[in-house]
């Protein structure tokens, strides 16, 4: 229950801040604009965000048909979680990397690339893919790609007060530092209240999904190697998209200190430690 209150609560800050921008720009008008924004666009991607991010990153469905091992891994992990068959995606691209999006379990989607698929081993691969099935057991995919939508028009206004300015209400142009201050400040702060919803939710869908496959160490290695492989590896759709980025198992994102300062990801070696040890001791370290 904490955890959802938790969650509404960073949700509501991530609208307050798209209002506070619509603000800037166009003053109570442009608040009242924004509101309206942000509530048709939670609306849309209650019910279609999941097909805009798989057509995004141009994801092919797939059957037993078409990928029958991969597709019987799902079936066989969907079964282990008490979840109803999700619909199975591939993605051509070299970047191994994979996610989960879809409005609840009803209506879920798996994701992976074919790089993940090459990389690692069948072991390995269900480590990752029951992790994803955790996110999707624990209802996390629609939060997910709510925040990320909304995070990436946060971004777009904010680029709109720094080109075209903002306007008092009466639409004259009003103080320019303010909107060279919300196009800085606004998208940091959506990319910070993006780590916080997804942080301590990636923990948690690491143990769910250890719990899930039975087995601790496959995830800890395929975390591992996905680390070691992604870092040559640019994802150039992920990179063309960075709000999306906090739906993938590991940060597809390049970048130095600063950009892992902002990751919504935490750090692969903290995820791996206490992977080992719920393998050693049969619990998750809280």
């Amino acid at each position: 229950m904490f955890n959802w209150v938790k969650t509404a609560m960073l949700m509501a800050g991530i609208t307050a801040l798209f209002i506070v921008v619509g603000g800037v720009i166009g003053g109570q008008r442009g608040m009242l604009i924004a509101l309206l924004i942000a509530l048709a666009m939670n609306f849309f991607s209650y019910w279609f965000s999941d097909q805009m991010v798989l057509r995004m990153y141009d994801a092919q469905e797939v059957d037993e048909h078409g990928a029958p091992q991969f597709y019987r891994m799902i079936r066989e992990l969907s079964s282990r979680a008490g979840l109803p068959m999700p619909r199975v995606y591939l993605i051509n691209e070299d970047a191994p990397n994979a996610f989960a999006t879809g409005r609840n379990p009803e209506h879920a989607a798996v994701a992976a690339t074919t790089g993940i698929l090459r990389v690692l081993s069948e072991r390995e691969m269900r480590g990752v893919m029951a992790h994803e099935l955790a996110h999707v057991r624990h209802r996390d995919i629609l939060l997910s790609t709510i925040s990320a939508t909304m995070a990436g028009a946060i971004s777009a206004l904010a680029n709109f007060a720094m080109f075209f300015g903002s306007r008092d209400e009466q639409g004259r142009p009003s103080n320019p530092v303010a909107s060279i201050a919300v196009a800085i400040l606004a998208p940091i702060a959506a990319s910070l209240i993006q780590m916080a919803i997804s942080r301590a939710r990636e923990f948690e869908a690491d143990r769910g999904g250890a719990e899930i496959s039975g087995d601790p160490t496959a995830l800890a290695s395929a975390l591992e190697k996905i680390h070691h492989y992604a870092s040559g590896r640019p994802f150039a759709t992920a990179e063309a998209n960075p709000s999306t980025a906090q739906m993938m198992i590991l940060n597809p994102l390049s970048g130095g200190q600063v950009a892992r300062l902002f990751s919504t990801h935490p750090a692969t070696e903290e995820r791996v430690a206490r992977l080992m040890h719920m393998a050693r001791t049969g619990r998750y370290p809280v």
